[in-house]
């Protein structure tokens, strides 16, 4: 290109970003701000701020108000579409907006595992990839996001390259072989998770008392040896490599807490409360069935056990239950 050519802009395009949350929030007010056509699907008071005031999105990737359309469910077909939210709602989402989505190329951009595929399977057609966010945001008011940590969003499977290249008009994007070893390593990343939602403190707080810290490499622990099990070939994600699985599964203690502090490094000064807690604050159903439960479903598979998962998922439904978070000491006596 010559040093006076103007670069092109990129081909505009329809897209509908089905939960606007924390993530959801991130994705959609980014491709806003490069100049795609954007509506959002969002609820109740989340809805209302987005159709007043916009979508603000303040924090690492800058600040950016998107006057997007904000519906409760898809009217019209979009170009493409991107799922994310909770893993608990996937399936009402989708059925929302079924008509909508007959036939469109869409990213799911969720927490656990198998959710591209249980879409793929709701709508009946194979134009699904799976996504995985590394980056760190809150949305803990209506219609605002701010994100406290930059990090890549993780595209693969079919119609995997065709997002990776949307996306990577706005945010660090790349695009993984293996989107399932991915998951999985996201997987053990989200063991940072549950006991920030069971104590009420942010992660970096949790990831600073040894005994909290115990437990979380625990589950750390669980989450490789049976992803290990099973076959999974995890895939590389902010520097937890697969070599870095295998020492969270079977290196001393003192060497794999290593990972948690390094998360906690990367998430740096600004509190991040973690998705299960900010789930939790808003008085919304958690995704640890679908985070610390699936290892425990994993392991029941294999004819195993994971028993710190198991009871981090009954301790979260707890604080849930009751909406009194619980002291650090229940927790310290996991490991």
């Amino acid at each position: 290109m010559a040093i006076d050519e103007v670069p092109a802009r990129p081909e505009r395009q329809r897209v509908a970003v089905i939960g606007a949350g924390a993530i959801g929030g991130t994705i959609a007010a980014r491709l806003d701000a490069v100049g795609h056509d954007v509506t959002v699907t969002a609820r109740g008071e989340n809805l209302a701020a987005i159709r007043a005031h916009g979508l603000q999105l303040k924090g690492a990737f800058g600040q950016h108000t998107a006057r997007v359309t904000a519906l409760e469910a898809l009217e019209v077909p979009p170009d493409v579409a991107i799922l994310s939210t909770k893993a608990t709602g996937t399936t009402a989402a989708i059925e929302a907006s079924r008509q909508a989505l007959d036939g469109v190329p869409l990213l799911v951009v969720q927490n656990g595992l198998g959710g591209d595929r249980l879409a793929a399977r709701l709508l009946g057609h194979e134009r699904v990839a799976g996504g995985i966010a590394l980056m760190a945001a809150n949305s803990m008011e209506p219609g605002i996001v701010t994100v406290t940590a930059t990090g890549d969003t993780i595209v693969g499977g079919p119609e995997g390259a065709r997002f990776a290249a949307l996306l990577g008009e706005a945010l660090p994007t790349s695009e993984t072989p293996s989107i399932e070893g991915a998951q999985w390593t996201k997987l053990l990343i989200n063991m940072v998770n549950a006991i920030p939602a069971i104590v009420g403190h942010s992660v970096q707080d949790v990831i600073r008392d040894p005994g909290l810290r115990r437990v979380m490499v625990a589950s750390m622990r669980e989450t490789a040896r049976i992803g290990l099990a099973a076959g999974v070939r995890f895939q590389p994600l902010q520097g937890l490599t697969p070599l870095l699985v295998r020492v969270v599964a079977f290196a001393p203690h003192r060497i794999a807490q290593q990972v948690p502090l390094r998360i906690r490094d990367r998430l740096g000064d600004v509190p991040n409360l973690g998705s299960t807690q900010q789930s939790i604050r808003r008085g919304q159903p958690t995704e640890v069935d679908q985070i610390n439960g699936a290892v425990a479903d994993a392991a029941g598979r294999l004819g195993r056990e994971a028993p710190v998962n198991a009871a981090l998922v009954e301790l979260v439904h707890e604080v849930e239950r009751t909406d009194r978070f619980l002291p650090a000491s229940v927790v310290r006596r996991l490991a």
